[in-house]
């Protein structure tokens, strides 16, 4: 039988957060697992809902506060203290993410991260001698310029008067005042967890990547991309940036380039799942599965570049354990991701963006009922020999295969009209 299934999902951006889809999966096996045992993991990348997660994982808490948001407008936002008390956790997307840029709005030409910086300085009032930055989920290209602001730095233009936010901006960038810069950053250990594979500039760049996401036009994609080259020929002129490739680094892209700019004042930039699953013991918990169930937005050529669903799959196969995941929708490669058995969209028919966003929770469950019964259907045809049940194995230790498994009962109607 499927005895222990592990439900490990990311957040479907602007939709369910991973809490919310790691509850509409686990919904979904109890139709057809009522019996079984459903480890829930929600994953975060840095992006939304980190912050809540690490806090709850460590048993933390938030500090609720209010800062400039992404086009200039103050938002509710928080940070995260965790459980030891001596570091925070300061979530781009809870304060410039791109959730909380309204549609009509959406130009990376203007928005800003000082809201981000506004989150650092308040960690850095309650004493924490480090502060984690998650990346993800950005609404930004300003290369991190406006963090750098708020914590103190004075971006100036050729005549000396100070630029206003935006990463269309940069490309006036002729100097960096840092003699304001906050003075406890040099006292403070800056950690940013980002994607590794997201760079500042050239023809990988976060700009011409990730621009026409956040609603920028392909004359608005150069214009950023020229933007961000000037942010960092800068950056390592007047802030002494040395050692450090701020235009190719691993890392340095992150979150419209926010992490050039912080590592260009001392941050660390770390591989996101490096520095944030060893707070949810995620390698022991998959080694105990039968099943191993992911899911994101999208599955696509893009996911092995550093998303949930390939990271989970590449731990599970430590211990070669199954996994399918589960995406709002499949692109190209998405049959290709290593350590991924099998694959299935959540759309059974086609329906309008707007629709499936607020259907996103059923949709889901739907998905993962239809998926596991395809799964069972497959363990009871001729020739499929039942195995014994294995034994819990130890991280580490090579893992007998699933054990096969049967199911009486009926189909229910879906929910999908």
């Amino acid at each position: 039988m499927l005895n222990r299934v592990v439900v490990a999902p990311s957040g479907f951006k602007e939709s369910l957060s991973a809490q919310a889809a790691a509850d509409a999966i686990a919904a979904g096996v109890r139709r057809v697992l009522p019996d079984a045992g459903i480890d829930r993991i929600p994953l975060v990348d840095g992006g939304e809902g980190t912050a809540v997660a690490l806090a709850a994982a460590t048993g933390g808490r938030l500090v609720a506060l209010a800062a400039t948001g992404p086009v200039g407008e103050p938002v509710g936002t928080h940070f995260a203290l965790l459980g030891a008390g001596d570091t925070a956790v300061v979530e781009m997307a809870a304060v410039a993410g791109l959730s909380l840029v309204p549609r009509d709005l959406r130009d990376p030409g203007t928005t800003t991260t000082h809201g981000v910086g506004e989150l650092i300085r308040a960690a850095l009032d309650t004493g924490v001698r480090r502060v984690l930055v998650g990346c993800g989920d950005s609404g930004t290209s300003d290369g991190g310029a406006g963090a750098l602001q708020a914590l103190g730095a004075r971006l100036l233009d050729a005549d000396g008067f100070e630029l206003p936010h935006g990463g269309r901006e940069l490309n006036r960038l002729a100097r960096i005042d840092a003699s304001g810069l906050d003075a406890r950053l040099r006292d403070t250990e800056l950690l940013v967890a980002c994607n590794p594979f997201n760079v500042l500039c050239g023809e990988r760049g976060v700009a011409r990547v990730f621009g026409p996401q956040k609603g920028a036009t392909p004359a608005q994609v150069e214009e950023l991309s020229a933007g961000l080259e000037n942010w960092a020929r800068v950056l390592v002129r007047d802030l002494g940036a040395v050692g450090t490739d701020l235009r190719h680094g691993p890392g340095t892209g992150a979150s419209g380039g926010l992490g050039a700019g912080l590592a260009a004042v001392g941050a660390r930039l770390l591989p996101r799942f490096d520095v944030l699953l060893d707070h949810l013991d995620l390698d022991a918990r998959l080694a105990r599965a039968d099943l191993v169930l992911t899911a994101e937005g999208a599955l696509d050529h893009q996911t092995p570049r550093g998303k949930v669903p390939a990271e989970v799959a590449r731990r599970a196969k430590l211990y070669g354990r199954p996994v399918l995941a589960l995406a709002g929708t499949l692109g190209e490669g998405a049959h290709e991701v290593p350590g991924v058995d099998a694959c299935h969209g959540i759309m059974p028919a086609p329906m309008a963006l707007a629709d499936a966003l607020l259907r996103a929770s059923e949709l889901l469950t739907d998905a993962t009922e239809r998926a596991l019964r395809m799964i069972l259907l497959g363990s009871r045809l001729p020739g499929q020999a039942a195995v014994p049940a294995a034994d819990v194995p130890t991280p580490g230790m090579p893992a007998p295969e699933a054990p096969a498994a049967d199911v009486s009962g009926t189909q229910r109607p879906s929910s999908v009209r």
